[in-house]
């Protein structure tokens, strides 16, 4: 049966598309599923997991486009491994409508406080939590994926401790889906800057941010990392989301470093278990405030340190 498909890369279209397959099992499955929903926009990727008995389980992957082979298999070996990256096989199929099934797929996760949710749970999220509605066939960055549920988690924390969100500048590195962006627009009721490469993705986000209420509280700007007037102006930021992958991750540690305020905290994610202790390493100049593992990945919270001349002057004993 089919178990689970995301997103519409060309929904009821009949044209041919490409798909990539392979069959691992259901853990690795998952993994494979859940990064690849948050790595492509929704216009590009649909996703089927096909339970096919006895812990095994097929993946497929449809593309609107030709993906890129070598890409893709690294992505898929950051998900699963090596054996199940060499194990993709290409070919090109006739397309579907995978979107009236997704609606069945995306299932509301708790992450603390807040709920992410598709249109068709609206009603069932309970008062005291902060709901965040995603569109079904929109679903890449849903939270489903333990790194998004981890920044969530994380913020949640942050959340908690007296003084912050008051006047909080917000950065959202990669923002997808808009996820972490919404969470804290609703939460802090503070202006929120996003940035993503892919102008698909910030359509999405825009389209989603207006779903949720928070339209006007969120700028989206399309950069590559950290390139951009826009996001050196708005600098220094005291919250700073990063949830991409560990090489962009070690790369940006330093002017990541720079631009969050005295005080402040980056939260990044994107990072298998056994890779957070690189991702540490590249930000030893911070404090590793927390650490969140969930379903094999790490998100890691750092703060930076107040002024060191400020912790000296108050270090510094009366005469």
């Amino acid at each position: 049966m089919i178990e689970e498909s995301m997103n519409s890369p060309t929904a009821k279209t009949k044209a041919a598309t490409s798909v990539a397959t392979l069959n691992t099992g259901e853990q690795a499955a998952q993994n494979i599923a859940d990064l690849i929903v948050e790595r492509f926009a929704a216009d590009e990727v649909a996703i089927a997991l096909v339970d096919l008995s006895r812990g095994s389980w097929r993946v497929a992957i449809y593309f609107s486009a030709a993906p890129d082979k070598n890409a893709l298999r690294a992505l898929v070996t950051a998900a699963a491994g090596p054996g199940a990256g060499r194990a993709l096989r290409f070919e090109r199929v006739a397309a579907k409508d995978w979107v009236g099934a997704s609606l069945d797929g995306l299932k509301p996760v708790a992450a603390g406080r807040f709920v992410v949710h598709g249109a068709h749970d609206r009603s069932r999220i309970a008062r005291n939590r902060i709901g965040i509605e995603i569109e079904a066939a929109l679903a890449f960055g849903s939270g489903h994926h333990g790194t998004t549920r981890g920044c969530l988690l994380a913020f949640d924390g942050l959340c908690k401790l007296p003084g912050l969100g008051r006047t909080s500048r917000i950065l959202d590195l990669g923002t997808g889906s808009g996820v972490l962006a919404i969470a804290a627009a609703r939460a802090w009721r503070q202006r929120v800057l996003a940035t993503d490469i892919d102008p698909s993705a910030l359509r999405v986000a825009r389209g989603n941010a207006w779903l949720n209420g928070v339209g006007p509280m969120l700028e989206f700007v399309r950069a590559d990392g950290l390139a951009g007037q826009t996001l050196r102006g708005r600098a220094p930021f005291d919250l700073i989301f990063a949830n991409i992958l560990l090489g962009p991750l070690q790369r940006l540690a330093s002017p990541l470093t720079k631009i969050v305020a005295p005080g402040g905290r980056i939260v990044i994610s994107g990072l298998l278990n056994a890779q957070a202790t690189a991702a540490i390493a590249a930000y030893r100049a911070l404090t590793l405030e927390r650490r969140i593992e969930l379903d094999g990945w790490s998100t890691l919270v750092f703060k930076r340190a107040l002024r060191r001349h400020a912790a000296v002057a108050r270090a510094r004993p009366r005469p």
